[in-house]
């Protein structure tokens, strides 16, 4: 049902001239026409209108007062940006790097383990990091933001000190699955809640730059690894990673503050957020997409060595074109989505992702594989980086932004739990038919997600009754 717009003339206006509560019916919306007879002027006051809309058709936080603006600039709300980029490094960047420790445990270290036992690790690592949101969503919000990024730093260099000694699978799945995700997951959250109290209008833009860290990581990783590896052994090439995580951790210990006082106490759970419907869909559209969005991150090493398209020593650079094509996806999507919404960009990015996931079928060389890499990392690296700043946008106000994307991720941290094993299950055997069968899974069910999120974007228009493009 459409709400109504209030808007409230001077006390001193005619009778002619006063309008409250009009109506916004369909025919307004598609004509673009507004019922008041003019606008009021900047003299008149207009502090009851309840309805603002961003470019894509989201509620946003009503305009604060002056002196509470997000700056959108200068140079502390940049050594946040900075800040966050090396948080995402110390998270997303160490995941999108466990390709390379997949393809190394099936062939030396864990060789007696399936693919799909060894997916768990990295599926463990992954969900985790999401997982952990719903609760340090509403930490941050409460202003536990500096405690969680020491622990959680201290959990992800922890672990990969832990993982260099592991010998057997148990052990790397505390070490490297428990540990470094639940480190993960208490700063990846408040990372990126510390940048939306900072920016604005630009917000996804930022939100982007920050976030290119992880391909950067993505990317740099695994040439250390893949060449350490073969000169010094795996302890001391994974040795070198957390060493190299602990140099960069000074940046946000040092820089990183929340602008905002903490919110005070409220629930750990915002239950406004099961009734949002558009919010809701769009919850569920990324649990589909989640659950396959990295299967082609852990297995295109894998499928390219078992299909003899590369040799073992190329192959695992494959994770590292993917990455550096997602640095473009990370920064020109969220550029756009500032100008175009941040929704209808992820939906666009996600259609094309599907489209690429499909193509996965017609890889047949080395070439084929390397397009397939930039690709598919430039389109899904714009899904990933956009899904904060949407959960921002359907955010009702500032306080609950913690919550709310506590309650996304948790489904898309089960996804992603679930995601890479049952893609493991299956290819399990490594015959064509079973890879065939992961890529159809992984295809497909990015094809639902794509489904969902048009249809939270319909949810959207038709809850806004006024649309800005």
């Amino acid at each position: 049902m459409d709400r109504e717009r209030q808007i409230t003339r001077p006390s001193d206006a005619s009778d002619t001239d006063r309008t409250t509560d009009l109506p916004l019916n369909e025919k307004d919306v598609e004509d673009g026409t507004r019922l008041p007879p003019r606008e009021p002027t900047k003299e008149e006051d207009t502090s009851d209108t309840t309805d603002i809309e961003q470019a894509d058709g989201q509620p946003t936080t009503p305009n604060p007062p002056a002196g509470n603006a997000p700056p959108d600039g200068g140079l502390t709300a940049w050594l946040q940006v900075l800040g966050a980029f090396v948080l995402l490094i110390a998270t997303w960047g160490v995941i999108n790097s466990f390709g390379v420790f997949q393809a190394y445990y099936e062939e030396v270290r864990l060789p007696d383990s399936s693919a799909s036992d060894i997916s768990w690790i990295g599926s463990l690592q992954a969900a985790l990091l999401l997982l952990v949101g719903i609760v340090s969503g509403p930490l941050f919000d409460a202003g536990y933001f500096q405690a969680m990024m020491r622990t959680g730093l201290f959990m992800v260099i922890f672990g990969l000190f832990m993982t260099s000694i592991c010998k057997a699978y148990w052990q790397f799945l505390l070490a490297q699955g428990f540990c470094i995700g639940i480190g993960m997951g208490l700063l990846f959250l408040p990372a990126t809640g510390v940048l939306s109290q900072y920016f604005a209008r630009h917000r996804s833009l930022v939100i982007g730059v920050s976030s290119a860290g992880s391909p950067l990581a993505g990317i740099v990783f695994p040439i250390i690894f893949t060449q350490l590896e073969q000169r010094v052994g795996f302890g001391w090439a994974t040795r070198v990673i957390a060493f190299i995580l602990l140099g960069l951790s000074i940046v946000p210990l040092i820089f990183m503050r929340p602008r905002l006082p903490p919110s005070g106490r409220r629930a750990e759970f915002d239950s406004t957020a099961v009734r949002d419907l558009p919010f809701i869909t769009f919850s569920v559209a990324g649990f589909f997409s989640f659950m396959a969005l990295y299967v082609p991150f852990f297995y295109i090493s894998l499928f390219a060595t078992s299909h003899h398209i590369s040799s073992p020593d190329f192959a695992p650079y494959l994770v590292t074109l993917l990455n550096a094509g997602s640095i473009f996806g990370r920064i020109v999507p969220n550029a756009l989505a500032d100008r175009f919404g941040a929704l209808n960009v992820l939906t666009i990015c996600m259609a094309g992702t599907a489209a690429v996931c499909y193509g996965w079928f017609g890889i047949h060389d080395t070439a084929g594989a390397v397009v397939f890499a930039l690709l598919y990392g430039a389109l899904s690296g714009g899904v990933v980086s956009l899904t904060p700043s949407v959960v921002v946008s359907m955010s009702p106000d500032m306080s609950r932004v913690g919550a709310r994307m506590g309650v996304n991720f948790l489904l898309n941290g089960i996804a992603l739990l679930i995601g890479t094993p049952i893609a493991g299950a299956i290819v399990n055997g490594y015959t064509e038919a079973r890879w065939k069968g992961t890529m159809a899974f992984a295809a497909t069910s990015i094809l639902i997600g794509t489904g969902l999120y048009v249809m939270s974007r319909w949810l959207v228009y038709r809850r806004i009754p006024v649309l800005k493009f």
